[in-house]
């Protein structure tokens, strides 16, 4: 007999109880049973909320447990951190693009300019503070977001978290982003100018003393409120787009159920449902990008006199760049963000499926 506390957590919300299932009794009405004989194991068959794709899977940890955000911590970190290091020559010219379009008018002209006044290194500039700076907020952009997404989902419960699932993951995310923008901001500011400013400062060491002694802690910190605003919306369209994509490409393109999938099956949709995002992520955020660019470069401007300046047509300049930039790395983030749980067995609940008590309300 299951006790009555472990019946109440095998109905809790579809996001916060990975490890339970519900089991026909001899064709009777489902009931709630462990999944397994131990607390870690997925269950064989049945409705499942783990992202088992074998018939019994143990996890290395209980999701929602302190281990488990704190492996997805460290997803963040290198989905993040690898993948905007990896970028940081297309960044380069991007940002010069925005800062400079007279000069450098196109990728092409960028990188041909850039390769001639500095030559190949001058391509990696700015990669130190590429790789700290993105691999804080990658800590903070999907730790976090577990952390809210499950406490904003056991708020709503279960049939609320279904139904407002898409405003879940959009609050989540955006509370999330909010914290990594502030981890990310004094970071962003050497970058910017390190690659913006050419004789300014050439590493990391050079540009993080000078910029203290000319303008104080405000340096890394003003451009702060043009990250959220760039952030926080590209942050709400990675994580809600890709959640609901990945909901949709298992139940109108994929063959066959998820939980029949292999990991590398279950891994190519999360790619592809992470360049999906990523499209739209960059052309939601690009105009606040724009604004960041060239604020960091400045000394004394605000966020607004900048926006005046560049005009409604000036604020898009650079989005093919960052397209191309932003679509393959939201998609091998969430590769390797995925790989991770992966790696280290963590549970990975499928795509939410319609509460039993709400089909009934429904008459489904």
């Amino acid at each position: 007999m299951i006790s009555s506390a472990l019946l109440a957590v095998g109905a809790a919300n579809p996001f916060s109880s990975p490890r339970f299932q519900l089991l026909p009794d001899n064709g009777a009405a489902p009931t709630a049973q462990a999944a397994g004989s131990s607390p870690l194991t997925a269950a064989p068959a049945g409705r499942r909320f783990a992202a088992a794709a074998t018939e019994q899977e143990e996890y290395s940890c209980e999701y929602g447990s302190t281990r488990f955000y704190a492996l997805c911590g460290l997803g963040g970190i290198l989905s993040c951190g690898t993948t905007h290091t990896a970028v940081v020559p297309l960044d380069l010219v991007k940002c010069r693009i925005q800062v400079d379009p007279a000069k450098y008018q196109s990728i092409f002209k960028g990188f041909s300019i850039t390769l001639k006044e500095d030559g190949v290194r001058g391509l990696g500039k700015g990669w130190a503070p590429t790789f700290i700076g993105y691999s804080m907020q990658g800590l903070c952009k999907f730790g976090f977001y577990e952390i809210f997404k499950n406490v904003y989902s056991d708020l709503l419960g279960e049939e609320n978290a279904y139904t407002w699932r898409t405003s879940l993951y959009l609050a989540a995310s955006a509370s999330a982003e909010f914290f990594a923008d502030i981890a990310l901001a004094p970071m962003e500011a050497c970058k910017v100018r390190i690659q913006t400013q050419p004789g300014y400062a050439n590493t990391l060491r050079e540009a993080f003393p000078k910029m203290h002694a000319e303008e104080g802690i405000w340096a890394f910190y003003k451009g702060v409120a043009p990250l959220w605003m760039r952030q926080i919306p590209y942050t709400m369209m990675k994580f809600a787009c890709f959640e609901r994509t990945v909901e949709a490409l298992y139940r109108y393109v994929v063959p066959k159920p998820r939980a029949d999938c292999t990991k590398a099956e279950q891994l190519v949709v999360t790619f592809v449902a992470g360049y999906i995002a990523g499209v739209f992520c960059a052309i939601v955020s690009h105009p606040a990008d724009s604004v960041v660019s060239v604020l960091n470069k400045e000394k004394g401007s605000s966020a607004v006199q900048v926006l005046k300046r560049l005009g409604p047509l000036g604020v898009w300049k650079g989005l093919v760049a960052r397209i191309i930039m932003i679509g393959t790395l939201t998609a091998l983030q969430w590769f390797i963000y995925d790989s991770v749980k992966v790696y280290f067995r963590l549970p990975r609940p499928p795509p939410p499926e319609m509460p039993e008590s709400l089909k009934k309300k429904l008459g489904l």
